[in-house]
C-alpha cells in the first residue's frame, strides 16, 4: 500500500507517453471514502496472513494428534497460552504448488497454478479488500522483510511491500510532506495521462510474440493499479488522519536493525495492531522473507540464513537450529496474538475476537521441497463464527499415522498429499467468507472446512 511514495509511476507514465500509447481508466465511486465520517460502534472484521519462508523442522513441528486433547509440539509449545483461540492445521497443500518450490510463497494465498503461459490469480487478502476497502483509508497493507509481498491483484500482478518500519508508520500516520495541498497536486500528476488511444495498444499487441503481449498487459495493469489507489489516495486527503498516542508513536515509529530480528517482528505486529486498531485498513500481510533470501537471527546464535537451513542434509547442528528458528517466529506471532487479545475494540471488546490471522509457510519440508501437509495456524475471529480449541488434521484416514521416529517416512507426507482432497483453498475461501466475502469457490478450493 505505498503508492504515495511510488516516484516510479511518473517514469512509467512519461515511458508510455513517449510511446504514444495512451489508456483510459475510468473513475470508480466506490474508490471514494463516502462513509469515512460514518459512526460505527460494531467492531470490524479484519484478517491478518503472516508468511514463515521455507517450511519448518516437521518433527519437531508436527502434531500427532487430532482433536481437542492434542498436546503442543515443541516449536509450537509458545502458541499453548493461546490454545483455546486457535487451531493447527495438518495436512493441507496447493496441488498448483507441487514440484514447483518457488512458487509456494507467490500462490500461498492465491491457490493458483503459475506456468509459462499462466498467470497468478488474486490473494485472498485483496479478494477480501474489495469488500473493506469502502470503509478504511487504504485497501490493504503489505510488509515483507525481503522479498516482495503475499498480496497479488485480480490480474495476477504483485503488489509492492513495504519493508522499514519508520516507512510503514510515516505511510500510515502522517501527514504528507510539504502539506495536503501539495500532496494533492503531486497525486494529481500522476493521475491518468492515458487517455484516448487504446486501439493503438492493441495494434502494437498484434506485432508482438506472445511472451511481450503477457509483459506488455502486466506493466499495463500495474499501472492501471496505480492509477487506482492514486485517485483514492487523493480523495481520502481531506479525511483526518487518527491521533496517534506518543507511547504508540515511540513503539512503532522507529527503524530496527537487521541482527535485531525480534524487536523488528514486534515493531511490525504492533504496526499492523495499529492500523487495525485506527481502522486505516483492515487486511495485512507480513512475510518473514522469501523462500531464496530469509534472513538470518544473530541475536539467538543463528548466523546461517533460514534457506541454508532448511536444506540441512540431516545435519543436526542444522536441524536443531531450524527449529530454534522455528520457534523464534512462533514466539513472535504468540505476541501479536497476545497484543490482540490485550486491546480493545470499538466495542469494548478484544481485538482477537474479529481478527483473524493465519501463520504459516507454503512449503513444509525444505531440504526436498515438499510442500504438501504445509504447516498452518489459525487464529482469533470467534466473533466471526470460528471455534477454535482443536487440531484440525485432515491426514487422519488417509494414511497410516505419524512416524517421526522414521524421518524418511514422515518426510514423504510433506512431499506427497496424504489426502488428495485437502486444498489449502478451501481455508482461504472459509475466510473470505467469514469477512463478508460472498463467493462460494476461491482458488482451488474443492469444498468446505470447518473450524
Amino acid at each position: 500500500m505505498n503508492f504515495l511514495n511510488q516516484s516510479w509511476l511518473i517514469n512509467r507514465r512519461h515511458a508510455l507517453r513517449a510511446a504514444g500509447t495512451f489508456i483510459p481508466l475510468p473513475f470508480l465511486e466506490c474508490m471514494l471514502p463516502l462513509r469515512a465520517a460514518e459512526k460505527n460502534t460494531e467492531s470490524p472484521r479484519r484478517a491478518a496472513f503472516i508468511y514463515l519462508a521455507n517450511g519448518v523442522h516437521s518433527l519437531n513441528y508436527q502434531i500427532t494428534k487430532p482433536g481437542r486433547d492434542y498436546e503442543f509440539s515443541r516449536s509450537l509449545k509458545p502458541l499453548e497460552k493461546h490454545r483455546d483461540v486457535i487451531t493447527p492445521i495438518s495436512g493441507m497443500h496447493h496441488p498448483g504448488s507441487l514440484g514447483h518450490h518457488h512458487n509456494c510463497i507467490n500462490v500461498w494465498l492465491t491457490g493458483g497454478k503459475i506456468g509459462p503461459s499462466e498467470r497468478n490469480t488474486i490473494s485472498v487478502d485483496q479478494k477480501m479488500a474489495e469488500i473493506t476497502s469502502q470503509q478504511t483509508r487504504y485497501p490493504s497493507l503489505e510488509i515483507a522483510l525481503t522479498g516482495g509481498s503475499l498480496a497479488w491483484t485480480a490480474d495476477g500482478v504483485g503488489l509492492p511491500a513495504l519493508r522499514r518500519c519508520s516507512e510503514i508508520f510515516g505511510s500510515l500516520f502522517e501527514e504528507p510532506k510539504g502539506g495536503r495541498d501539495a500532496q494533492r497536486r503531486a497525486l494529481r500528476r500522476k493521475a491518468s495521462v492515458l487517455d484516448s488511444n487504446l486501439a493503438e495498444v492493441r495494434q502494437l499487441e498484434q506485432k508482438m510474440g506472445a511472451a511481450d503481449k503477457g509483459r506488455l498487459d502486466q506493466y499495463l495493469t500495474s499501472v492501471r493499479e496505480a492509477e487506482i489507489r492514486t485517485r483514492r489516495a487523493d480523495a481520502w486527503l481531506d479525511t483526518p488522519l487518527p491521533v496517534i498516542s506518543d507511547a504508540d508513536r515511540k513503539r512503532t515509529n522507529r527503524d530496527i536493525a537487521a541482527t535485531m530480528a525480534g524487536d523488528y517482528f514486534r515493531t511490525v505486529y504492533d504496526l499492523i495492531l495499529l492500523a487495525f486498531q485506527t481502522d486505516v485498513t483492515r487486511v495485512a500481510t507480513f512475510s518473514l522473507g522469501g523462500e531464496g533470501d530469509a534472513f538470518s537471527i544473530p541475536e539467538i546464535g543463528i548466523t546461517e540464513s533460514r534457506h541454508q537451513l532448511s536444506h540441512h542434509g540431516g545435519d543436526a547442528g542444522y536441524m536443531e537450529k531450524l527449529t530454534k528458528y522455528d520457534t523464534f517466529a512462533i514466539e513472535q506471532f504468540s505476541y501479536f496474538l497476545t497484543r490482540l487479545s490485550e486491546t480493545k475494540d470499538l466495542s469494548g471488546q478484544p481485538m482477537l475476537g474479529s481478527t483473524m490471522s493465519l501463520f504459516g509457510s507454503g512449503m513444509s519440508y525444505g531440504h526436498s521441497h515438499g510442500n504438501a501437509n504445509l504447516p498452518l495456524v489459525l487464529a482469533g475471529g470467534s466473533d466471526l463464527g470460528l471455534k477454535h480449541g482443536s487440531h484440525l488434521d485432515l491426514n487422519q484416514g488417509h494414511f497410516q499415522g505419524y512416524q517421526l521416529d522414521k524421518p524418511s517416512e514422515h518426510y514423504s507426507l510433506c512431499s506427497r498429499p496424504a489426502n488428495p482432497d485437502a486444498h489449502m483453498s478451501n481455508l482461504l475461501l472459509l475466510m473470505a467468507q467469514k469477512m463478508g466475502v460472498e463467493v462460494e469457490k476461491f482458488g482451488d478450493s474443492n469444498g468446505g472446512v470447518e473450524i
